[in-house]
This record gives C-alpha cells, structure tokens and sequence, in this order.
C-alpha cells in the first residue's frame, strides 16, 4: 500500500487513529460476519467520533480486488472482518507501505485476531482497539512464497485435523499433543530431515514458532524459535503429550529446540504444513527464514505484551 506523510509511530507507541485514513473491508462469506456486520462496524467506529473513507464489503470472490482498490487510497489502517485466509492477504498487501492492519476474528480458526486481543469477539476487540491502541510490530516467517505469523508445524499427515483444532484454539503445545499420533502412522519409516542454527537430524515433525505467541522469545525479538519432534516410542509420545498438558513441552527429552532464523527441511515425499492453522502441501525440500517487521497491527493498549 501506498505510504503517507503522516508520521510513523514507533512500535509500542500510541496511534492516533483521528488523524488517520481508514478503510474498512468486510467478507461477507466470513462465518462470523451475520447480516448486521457492516452497519454495527460503521456505528462503532461514530462512536469512537472516527469514519471510514472507503469501505468494500462482499464475498470471498471479491476480496483479493477490494485489496487492491484500498491500496491506491493510502490508507494508514485497514480494518478487517474475516477469516484466517482474508486476514493473511491483508497481512500481506499492508507489508509494502505505512498501512496498520486491525484483523478481525470474522471466521472460525481467527488465528492471528486471537493472538493480538485474545478470546474477544470482533466488536469487543474492535471497540477496545478505538479506544487506546499501540501499534504491535508483527515478526513472521516465510516458505516460498506463503508467510506465516503465528506458527508453522511441518510433517505428519495432511490432514491434522484435531492439531488443526488446537491451533485454531491458541494452543500449540495442544497442537504437537494431538497430532503425535498422526504425525507417528505417517512417517513410521522416514521423518522430516531438519537442519537449524548447530542442531540437524530426522525428526517425525519440525514447528516454527514466531515471536508474537512464543514463551521463549519476546514478542519483538528478531527470531524464530524451531523445535524438532523426535517420537520414536509409545512411552515417548505419552511422555511427551504429560509434559504439554502439565508442563511446558519444551523441557520434554524429544524436543530439540532453538532459537534461529532459517531452517531447512527436506523428505522423500511431499512436505505437509499447517501455516497459522492453514494445510498446505510443499514439495520434497522446504526453508523457512525469518521476515522482520512482517507488518505493523494496532492493538488495544492493556493487552499490549500479553500474547
């Protein structure tokens, strides 16, 4: 998006959101988006005494145009409604230029809105944003052309369906809990062959973790953090799942992690992936590399550091 003469604030700083330009995007075909989105958005915004300049509401189909449009209006926020795969092209369409990004939890996994304001649905999270907000400098990593901004889990089956269920719920250490099982029947004679930072090996799943949920970074520290899965055993998938319900899964013996900023991975067949609770499919080898300053959220200002 196009970049302005306003002042940028530094992240952590205050945003005045009445001397900026705001756009507002809303996908209809969202789940969470009910017939009475658009108006109950519009009257939340009167009655922080802000208005939206342009405003594009409509079905997923006509997202990636609405993107497009907004960007020629140098808009200094972009509200958005919708679900995880409206809020990443979004993500990445702000990138480019001086463009903050209000992700709204519009669909069913709300990935990254749950990392920002956490459980609140939209109108909580909006209002509370209009309210008080610092802007939240957002670290991600990327794997060919698709980025990432919470975590990426590599390996195991395509379908992961109760990982999937608890990323969707914030939960990652659920994730690698639930997903043990399927990650172990898909590659019980070959794994994911990982190098990071000084460790390297095969390892039934690897995740990338990035700063805005990890424990073991700062949400403004310029890293990822990677940890290699190595179940070789029941005793060890059992162990393993204890540790991410009663402990923290990071001390478990099958966990080697790291704190780095690439990783390289290959496999003898295809490469499966949950990106920010999204399946994809890579090909035999995959890297990963840190992106700095990804984009730039607002944030409301009590929840700021808490994720």
């Amino acid at each position: 998006m196009t970049s302005t003469t306003i002042t940028k604030p530094a992240a952590g700083e205050r945003f005045d959101l009445k001397a900026a330009r705001i756009g507002v995007l809303i996908n209809t075909s969202s789940g969470s988006c009910d017939v009475g989105a658009e108006s109950d958005l519009q009257a939340l915004l009167a009655e922080a005494g802000l208005k939206a300049e342009q405003t594009w509401c409509g079905g997923g189909d006509e997202v990636d145009a609405a993107l497009a449009e907004a960007g020629k209006h140098s808009l200094e926020v972009l509200i958005v409604l919708g679900g995880d795969g409206t809020i990443r092209a979004a993500a990445e369409t702000c990138q480019s230029g001086g463009t903050r990004l209000i992700p709204l939890p519009g669909g069913t996994m709300n990935v990254l809105p749950k990392a920002l304001y956490g459980a609140r649905p939209w109108r909580e999270a909006l209002k509370d944003t209009l309210a008080d907000c610092v802007v939240q400098a957002v670290h991600g990593g990327a794997v060919g052309d698709h980025r990432f901004y919470i975590a990426g889990i590599f390996g195991g089956p395509t379908k992961m369906a109760d990982a999937r269920e608890a990323v969707r719920e914030g939960d990652l250490a659920g994730a690698m809990e639930k997903g043990v099982a399927a990650i172990r029947e898909s590659f019980t004679s070959t794994g994911v062959e990982y190098a990071f930072a000084n460790h390297s090996g095969t390892a039934e799943a690897v995740a990338v973790i990035c700063p805005l949920i990890s424990r073991g970074l700062d949400d403004d520290e310029e890293t990822l953090e990677a940890a290699a899965i190595k179940v070789e055993s029941a005793p060890d998938a059992l162990r393993l799942a204890i540790n991410a319900a009663f402990r923290d899964w990071r001390e478990d013996p099958t966990v080697v992690l790291a704190k780095t900023r690439s990783i390289e991975m290959s496999c003898d067949r295809s490469i499966p992936a949950l990106l920010d609770g999204e399946r994809f499919t890579l090909g035999h080898t995959a890297s990963v590399s840190f992106v700095p300053d990804a984009f730039e959220a607002l944030r409301p200002r009590e929840t700021e550091g808490d994720a």
